[in-house]
């Protein structure tokens, strides 16, 4: 029985002449029933589903063709740059790997930082342009981290908005500095973190000055957890072209910086 896949994406995207963005690809079935699980080349590892009735004349709900989910199996081996939350998941025994959420804003930034199993906002940034890019780098020096994991405003419709090709240009410029030190830019939809952040500080009992002063910080917390709890799957890496970059993105940060425990 043939096989029909969706492979939905974002597609690829230049945010400057410098980098590309290169999608984890979703992947969704039309059809797909098997007695036995069936290896196919590359990536994917196909479990068993129920077919719908797809020759029903009824023209009632039940009817209607549902799709089955695909599991998709994805070894540390098969994706070049995983992310953090991706190589926890495949690999239990793995204890390396910070994170920096970043919830990027027209004049404030907010950053949150993840370190072993604990996320907590960090601080917020009134900095744009090269002053915001060097003072990132600064930071995840400081912090350790290996990879910046930034929020993509994504409407409710699940459509970028304007200010997502404003946040692409920052993060393929982030992106560049990054690889020079063998770290990693990934994009992470942020819809709705802003109201989960505000949510989450009324709960806190925080002052309404207090959240004013720290709402971009805990929307950046809200990134990093809906990182971590995706697995970093729905992430996109921010790749830069240049081969030497990416050579450096595959030795991943020298050894004297990974001091994690």
């Amino acid at each position: 029985m043939g096989i029909m896949l969706i492979l939905q994406s974002r597609g690829f995207y230049m945010t400057t002449h410098d980098i590309v963005i290169l999608p984890l690809v979703t992947i969704r079935n039309q059809r797909a029933k098997m007695a036995q699980p069936q290896q196919l080349p590359a990536r994917f590892t196909l479990f068993p589903t129920n077919l719908p009735n797809l020759h029903s004349n009824s023209h009632s709900n039940s009817s209607r063709m549902c799709f089955p989910k695909i599991r998709a199996e994805i070894s540390l081996q098969e994706h070049s740059f995983p992310p953090n939350a991706m190589r926890r998941k495949l690999d239990s025994s793995w204890m390396g790997g910070f994170s920096l959420g970043i919830d990027l804003g027209l004049s404030r930034t907010g950053l949150a930082i993840s370190k072993g199993f604990s996320v907590r906002p960090l601080k917020v940034l009134e900095l744009r342009g090269q002053k915001l890019e060097m003072s990132l780098i600064e930071i995840a020096q400081e912090q350790e981290v290996d990879e910046f994991i930034v929020g993509l405003p994504i409407s409710s419709d699940g459509k970028e908005t304007p200010q997502s090709n404003k946040v692409r240009s920052v993060a393929g410029r982030i992106a560049v500095r990054a690889a020079e030190r063998g770290w990693r830019v990934y994009l992470q939809d942020e819809h709705g973190t802003s109201t989960d952040a505000l949510n989450r500080m009324i709960d806190m009992g925080l002052s309404k000055s207090a959240r004013k002063q720290s709402l971009d910080a805990y929307a950046a917390m809200m990134v990093l957890e809906r990182y971590f709890s995706e697995h970093g799957e729905g992430t996109e890496m921010v790749l830069p072209k240049q081969l030497d970059l990416q050579e450096k993105l595959r030795k991943g940060p020298p050894s004297d910086e990974l001091d994690f425990f």
